[in-house]
């Protein structure tokens, strides 16, 4: 489960990493309960989500060939340094008591077109860390990283709003990206498997594109991740809703939600770091159940019930993310992996410009279980379509058998059949 921590280099990354997480989780509850204090408009946190993750469509697969083209090391350098920056400005104008919804947007914003560099660069560059027989274990480990801080950063976010404001956690926030700076300056350099750079050139976005659309394996995961991303991940402002409207808690039962969320998410990182493989055919069914369990939590009717579906939720929605991930980054080729990851995080967090405000509406004129339901029903339908056209060009079929001790529903090789079909033409 955590084989990828024998790698010294990984090791200062994890370590970096969880710290920076912790301080992003802080600012990121703060930032939405602040939004929703000043305004009282679930919308208006939609509309916070969405500048934070428009540069990603607007620009995402140019992070990638950023990423491709210089080192990933000294990318992350500047990165992180200008995530640190971006919470330093909010902690300021926040605790100095001027701090009005436009500053967040345009915090929300710088912080995004940072991030269309950060990621398809963090992303590649793990398996520079470890090599490309630790990917899978990599890749999941820094998925449970991320969810540990999860963990800890709402808990301690609610406790600093609640007891002296919200500047606070930003500043905790800022300061805590000097973790991850400190790690990349410890790396040894000669231990990284460096991949060659792409030279600077013409059609290089185009000729990740038309890469993609040769490769129905790398296909098909990114579409359902993109349906899943824009319209089943929109918890800021669903978990805030049900906090506020429906449930009449406060900040602290907010964070209760985002707590529990990333108990199943992180439970669902360390599974996905046990397995060996990464099946297609686990993201289409993982996918279905995340969304046939938020259509259920959207009407549960009492606090426990809602409560009970939230951590189940958090480990079927991170192992959509991770399997996509992982099998994305194992079937492509590593010149590539930039662009590839760079298209994969566009599409996984780009859409949230487009489903944030849409969700916050819904939630605003419908109700917030409208909106829930609604989101997991279109993720419902997603999964079923990209499962058989998954299916499809594996040379599958969908086989359905209603006889007694038989596995009635379950997918077969079409040539197989056809051979069926032959001998039992050939016996008659």
């Amino acid at each position: 489960m955590f084989s990828s921590l024998r790698i010294r280099n990984y090791r200062l990354f994890a370590t970096g990493a969880v710290v920076s997480n912790t301080g992003t989780w802080m600012a990121r509850i703060t930032q939405d309960w602040l939004v929703l204090s000043l305004t009282g408009s679930s919308a208006a946190v939609g509309i916070t989500t969405a500048m934070q993750f428009l540069p990603m469509l607007l620009f995402g697969l140019y992070g990638g060939v950023i990423a491709d083209r210089f080192a990933k090391r000294n990318l992350l350098f500047c990165t992180q340094g200008a995530m640190s920056v971006s919470g330093l400005f909010l902690a300021a104008l926040t605790l100095s008591g001027h701090v009005q919804v436009w500053h967040v947007y345009v915090a929300a914003f710088f912080t995004g077109l940072v991030t269309v560099v950060d990621n398809p660069t963090r992303q590649s560059f793990v398996s520079e860390m470890v090599g490309p027989d630790q990917v899978r274990n990599a890749v999941s480990l820094n998925s449970a990283n991320f969810q540990s801080a999860r963990l800890i950063g709402p808990a301690v976010a609610s406790v600093l709003t609640a007891a002296v404001g919200p500047g606070w956690a930003f500043l905790a926030n800022g300061l805590s990206f000097l973790a991850p700076l400190t790690g990349l300056l410890l790396m040894r350099t000669d231990e990284l498997h460096a991949t060659p750079r792409k030279p600077r050139g013409k059609g290089q976005l185009r000729e990740g594109l038309n890469y993609v659309s040769k490769h129905p394996e790398l296909i098909w995961p990114i579409v359902l991740v993109g349906f899943v991303g824009t319209f089943g991940f929109n918890f800021p402002i669903w978990l805030s809703a049900f906090a506020d409207d429906v449930f009449h808690g406060g900040v602290g039962m907010y964070g209760l939600f985002n707590t529990l969320m990333a108990l199943g998410s992180l439970a669902g990182a360390l599974l996905a770091a046990r397995r060996g493989t990464s099946r297609l055919r686990l993201l289409a069914g993982a996918a279905l159940a995340f969304s046939v369990l938020q259509i259920v939590a959207a009407f549960a009717p009492e606090l426990w019930m809602f409560v009970a579906l939230i951590v189940p939720i958090g480990i079927l929605g991170l192992t959509v993310n991770v399997t996509a991930n992982s099998s994305v980054q194992m079937a492509t080729d590593p010149e590539m992996r930039g662009r590839v990851m760079s298209l994969f995080m566009m599409v996984f967090t780009g859409g949230t410009p487009l489903g944030g405000p849409l969700f916050g509406w819904l939630a605003d004129a419908y109700g917030v279980r409208i909106s829930m339901a609604v989101g997991g029903l279109v993720c419902a339908l997603a999964a079923v379509g990209v499962g058989l056209m998954l299916a499809r060009a594996a040379n599958l079929r969908l086989k359905v058998d209603l006889r007694r001790g038989r596995q009635h529903v379950r997918f077969v090789p079409r040539e197989r059949e056809r051979e069926r079909e032959r001998e039992l033409a050939t016996v008659a």
